[in-house]
């Protein structure tokens, strides 16, 4: 007996079958855990979340929605990557309005371009940052994409240009003017 691969089990779970589901859980929980800690080591200081209480709240809002996962497995992933980037939002939302928007952290990008265990010390401000891809996804749907996928998702620039059906040279174009404008609308 086979057992099918993350692509074939993201087809049948779109197409309805609950079964599918359960048999998925295991093999893309670990990609999550990565996907999520990746984005937490980029979080300011301060932050609440942890990585398992991160995945579990993508995963809900994975299963709620049921995204069409006929795309495969890259795909998937980058849905999960801005349902991540969402939760993240939510929670510093939440942060900040139990705060009253005090402490805020001072916005910086450092963490799209240094190793993770950099990040934490020049940490992004989720929300900024949101508010920032949104103007920039206003302005060029591809670019704010590309962000997405690589910066929430840790995706490589050949998985990016796979889920965005994409060169790997037009990836690394789009990514480098997209951190050029988010690095100005944030300075």
């Amino acid at each position: 007996m086979t057992v099918p691969n993350v692509t074939e089990l993201l087809r049948a779970w779109s197409a309805g079958d609950p079964a599918a589901l359960d048999a998925l859980a295991p093999l893309v929980y670990d990609e999550l855990r990565r996907q999520a800690s990746r984005a937490l080591a980029r979080e300011a200081e301060g932050h609440t979340l942890q990585t398992t209480e991160l995945v579990h709240e993508t995963w809900m809002r994975l299963v709620d929605q049921r995204p069409d996962a006929s795309g495969g497995r890259v795909h998937f992933f980058g849905i999960a990557a801005r349902l991540i980037r969402q939760v993240l939002v939510d929670a510093a939302r939440a942060r900040h309005a139990d705060k009253r928007g005090g402490g805020v952290a001072h916005v910086t990008l450092g963490a799209l371009e240094t190793e993770a265990h950099d990040a934490r010390r020049n940490g992004v401000d989720v929300l900024a940052l949101d508010d920032a891809l949104t103007q920039l996804a206003a302005l060029d749907p591809m670019q704010a994409r590309v962000v997405e996928l690589r910066y929430f998702a840790g995706l490589s620039v050949e998985e990016t240009a796979e889920a965005l059906g994409v060169s790997p040279a037009t990836v690394k174009r789009e990514w480098t003017v997209a951190r050029g404008w988010l690095k100005r609308a944030l300075g």
